[in-house]
């Protein structure tokens, strides 16, 4: 890939959730879930460095045990955004780099997923980038499942947990379901994370909002892949069928 400066993915990790408590550490096919994200992530040849970020010392801990590199974070952080930004800093990433927040909670991520977000970087003109993918009418009825429509230059004009578009008259069979997955120029983070949030990021619950409600265009790349978060104990089955079919071939 050409004309890319520096790359760093970051994965945010907390071990508290309202949902999941611990679940950077659950065992997935014997490995806690960390370790998976970050082998899937070190496979994308285009990185500079990929490092943990947490402010948990039993993930630290868990972490320095399989040689991952890990960055020790302050608890105050209000999201994983946040986070990475502070490990970033840490890592003295230039203002033109690239930082990548990889959820950490993706040990099924597929590595040209990385690479397809670091693909629009190729121009200087792209400041921030994210993941969407084709879903059913079912799924994106589904409020979990956040969706995205796109201008025709491949710009997000909205994100919304509601369905969008709303098919007035007509069956639509084109829903778009974004993959929380980002990239970002390391000067347009920082002033992403010195923005106050909107109102339309309040409402949604949705950070990615405050950009385009500040005007920073967020170029969404199209991927055949699906993501296969854990959210849920329930999950973690699902996932290690997704990883046990991939290691075979099926």
């Amino acid at each position: 890939m050409n004309n890319l400066p520096n790359c760093y993915a970051i994965i945010p990790t907390r071990y508290a959730s309202s949902r999941f408590n611990g679940k950077p550490l659950v065992k997935i096919l014997g490995k806690p879930m960390i370790w998976h994200v970050y082998e899937q992530t070190c496979k994308c040849p285009y990185l500079t460095k990929v490092v943990l970020a947490t402010d948990d010392a039993r993930i630290f801990s868990a972490a320095e045990a399989m040689d991952i590199p890990v960055l020790m974070t302050s608890n105050d952080h209000t999201c994983g955004t946040e986070r990475v930004l502070e490990a970033a800093r840490l890592l003295q990433v230039p203002d033109d780099g690239i930082v990548l927040n990889i959820q950490g909670d993706e040990p099924a991520l597929d590595p040209t997923m990385i690479s397809d977000l670091l693909t629009p970087f190729q121009s200087p003109a792209v400041q921030v980038t994210t993941l969407a993918h084709a879903i059913s009418e079912e799924e994106a009825k589904d409020p979990d499942q956040v969706k995205v429509v796109l201008a025709n230059d491949d710009t997000a004009i909205y994100f919304s947990r509601s369905l969008i578009p709303y098919p007035r008259d007509e069956k639509h069979d084109g829903y778009l379901g974004h993959i929380g997955l980002y990239g970002f120029r390391m000067k347009t983070l920082e002033e992403f994370v010195a923005l106050e949030k909107g109102s339309l990021e309040k409402k949604e619950k949705l950070e990615q909002l405050r950009l385009l409600e500040n005007g920073f265009p967020i170029h969404v790349v199209q991927t055949k892949h699906k993501s296969h978060g854990v959210d849920r104990p329930s999950d973690v089955a699902i996932v290690e069928k997704v990883i046990s079919d991939r290691l075979a071939g099926r």
